[in-house]
């Protein structure tokens, strides 16, 4: 599977059946489902929340089908997988910009960072090293102004 490319705008859910099938996939009631309940999450969500969500109105759902069907999203643009705090994958559902994640060690909170931000903390690596770093799997911990020490 080639890495995905971050759209510059989120893309419509009504192009999904098109490109779908340009991929030479069949637009089957599972895949519709599997879009509806997409189109209906903001911000992430894991294959097995996805799974589960569709097993509430199918309960016939195939988590291969989820899965794969995932993995197409993603070539198309339509998600962006990264890996949450606990190293599970997640699934950013229709993401505008690639951006990077702060995770709160004391509260868990998780505060997304955008591209300039982020590239300034690791973009280095690219010189240095010769390394190119996926945004979408940066997540640094710390602690939020809450919960962290006093900073003078």
């Amino acid at each position: 599977m080639s890495a995905p490319v971050a759209p510059a705008r989120a893309l419509p859910w009504d192009t999904a059946r098109g490109a779908l099938r340009a991929r030479g996939l069949r637009w089957t009631p599972q895949r519709r489902l599997i879009l509806e309940v997409l189109a209906g999450t903001t911000g992430h969500i894991t294959g097995a929340e996805l799974v589960e969500r569709c097993r509430a109105h199918d309960a016939a759902t195939i988590p291969s089908t989820v899965y794969r069907t995932l993995d197409v999203l993603e070539d198309l643009g339509y998600v962006r997988h990264s890996h949450g705090a606990d190293g599970r994958e997640e699934y950013h559902v229709l993401p505008g910009a690639e951006h990077a994640h702060l995770r709160c060690l004391g509260c868990g909170s998780v505060v997304e960072i955008g591209r300039d931000e982020a590239l300034a903390l690791v973009g280095g690596l690219g010189s240095s090293r010769g390394f190119t770093v996926v945004l979408s799997h940066v997540m640094i911990g710390g602690y939020c102004p809450g919960c962290g020490p006093e900073v003078s």
